[in-house]
């Protein structure tokens, strides 16, 4: 389990695409360091295993074509940065909110607007990732553990949502690079699809 806390911006060194898999290396030597085979490191928000170690600094993974499917990894490319995290261990401090790594769906970047001291940001999401969404809850934006500044329905069926960026998250994330029309991992508070499949069953036992 992650907590949506980038621990360090890393760098895709290579980026192999098969017809139905990826495979993927990334330098991050913070994430990296005590990192054995078979270890989690969360990528964009996307939870990849360690297969190899080609240099002390970086990682590989295999990633599989419903990952592919379901995030913007494929669009990567080498030298692109990326936000990582190690999961949190049992006995760490819980800074965000519960983060499994399996991304939902990509939303896509509409509107920056500059503030003082932050950055506000509007995001367009999938139409089928609207339930989940609250002001004031949580979402994670590329990995990125953030809270829920607005959600705007609009007329045409779709759903935005906004997110406030403090400069720290702009300076320490990926998300201080992403520009109108970009893609971006969403991963919607997996605590709200319980409670849905709860109420569902509850409705149908009765």
């Amino acid at each position: 389990m992650f907590t949506g806390i980038v621990e360090e911006l890393g760098e895709v060194v290579c980026l192999e695409a098969g017809a139905a898999s990826a495979r993927i290396t990334v330098r991050g030597p913070k994430v990296t360091a005590g990192a054995d085979h078979g270890a989690s490191i969360a990528v964009n928000g996307i939870c990849l295993t360690v297969v190899d170690r080609p240099e002390p600094d970086s990682f590989t993974a295999d990633v599989m074509l419903e990952t592919l499917r379901r995030t913007s990894l494929a669009a990567l490319s080498k030298g692109t940065k990326v936000n990582l995290e190690r999961p949190t261990p049992a006995d760490g401090r819980f800074g965000g909110h519960i983060v499994q790594g399996h991304v939902d769906g990509v939303g896509t970047v509409v509107e920056r607007i500059p503030g003082d001291n932050w950055e506000v940001v509007r995001i367009d999401i999938p139409a089928d990732l609207a339930r989940y969404v609250v002001e004031k809850g949580s979402i994670a934006i590329d990995g990125v553990s953030l809270t829920l500044a607005g959600v705007t329905d609009g007329a045409d069926g779709g759903t935005t949502i906004t997110v406030s960026l403090i400069p720290e998250t702009l300076t320490r994330t990926t998300l201080g690079l992403r520009r109108p029309g970009e893609a971006v991992n969403l991963e919607v508070d997996v605590l709200a699809k319980y409670v849905e499949r709860l109420l569902a069953r509850e409705g149908a036992d009765r």
